[in-house]
């Protein structure tokens, strides 16, 4: 079966292309390398053992999907492509509300025309907003955003809903991830943020590679165990198969409608101090970090019970904060 990967040369989108092969599907890469590099292709292609079909090209614009969908018969959609940092998305809330929302609603106006009708949906934590409770259950509040990022997942989310609402025979899954680390063991693709990296463990590992000077810890002053902000971090292999699960269970529904969403992560909570920690103790390298004021946008503490996401999917993590770490590290060593 082929399967669109939009923002397929990403991060998660380059380490599921992979996964996907290895359980059998045949991926169609989309992306305007707008935030990732060509050089991933390739190093999925070494890893995979073949080339990958892409087309670079903007999921604006509605002629990009006429010409994907009148060249390949497409039997579903893994949507990673949107504008993902936190911060920048307070600064800049039009270009999130373009990117993501937007763009969304095309892609599902032109998968309604061309007789598309399974999507996997890449959601976010970020949907529940500052938690009531720990940890995060599916039957969580999704409370009002903190900012446009975490808002243009819930409005997708609802988007999707309604339109498999409206439908016969349209199946969707959105995947609520917490916090994607790590890279794929062979180094031969990883994360790859194009200038001052936004999320903890890219700059972790740059400023312990001497590239970006000492790291910012943003607040010492959350209610937490020991000050810092606390994330679900989940290996990003991991976080790939899980889209190879929720993709079998699509597969797998009857005729009519179908719509779920799942938490996609470890199920333990990590401080930055501990990941700090974990770093040190997975490479034997001590980290120069400062403690800075906090940031717009970030809450104090999430991470998630993944119950549901073992239940139904038959998914769960197999790798540890340090493995990931490590990895991330590895692949650090490669590209610096």
């Amino acid at each position: 079966m082929k399967i669109l990967v939009t923002g397929g040369a990403g991060f998660i989108g380059s380490h599921t292309v992979v996964e996907l092969h290895n359980a059998g599907y045949e991926s169609i890469i989309l992306d305007n390398f707008s935030n990732s590099e060509k050089k991933a292709l390739a190093g999925i292609e070494k890893i995979i053992g073949k080339s990958v079909k892409y087309y670079e090209a903007d999921i604006n614009e509605p002629s990009t999907w006429d010409k994907v969908f009148s060249e390949q018969d497409i039997d579903g959609i893994i949507h990673f492509a949107a504008a993902k940092a936190v911060g920048e998305s307070v600064e800049k809330p039009l270009k999130y509300y373009r990117n993501n929302i937007a763009a969304t609603v095309l892609m599902l106006e032109k998968m309604m025309e061309h007789n598309v009708n399974n999507l996997v949906f890449s959601s976010s934590c970020t949907v529940y907003g500052e938690p009531d409770s720990l940890p995060v259950t599916e039957n969580s509040a999704v409370k009002p955003a903190t900012s446009p990022y975490g808002n243009t997942k819930q409005v997708c989310e609802v988007i999707i809903k309604d339109t498999v609402s409206s439908t016969k025979h349209f199946h969707a899954i959105s995947l609520r991830y917490f916090n994607p680390i790590g890279a794929h063991e062979s180094c031969l693709i990883g994360e790859l943020p194009l200038g001052v990296p936004a999320n903890l463990v890219p700059f972790l590992t740059q400023s312990v590679a001497g590239i970006r000077g000492q790291l910012a810890v943003y607040g010492n002053d959350y209610p937490t165990p020991d000050g810092t902000a606390v994330r679900d971090y989940i290996h990003v292999v991991d976080l790939a198969k899980a889209h190879v699960s929720a993709l079998d269970l699509l597969l797998k529904q009857p005729e009519g409608n179908y719509y779920d969403f799942f938490n996609i992560g470890t199920g333990t909570g990590s401080s930055v101090l501990e990941v700090i920690t974990a770093f040190e103790e997975a490479t034997g390298l001590k980290v120069d970090y400062a403690i800075k004021p906090r940031r717009d946008g970030d809450i104090t503490a999430v991470y998630a019970d993944c119950t549901k996401s073992k239940e139904i999917l038959g998914w769960q993590t197999q790798k540890s904060l340090k493995d990931a770490l490590g990895d991330a590290w590895n692949w650090q060593k490669k590209i610096s």
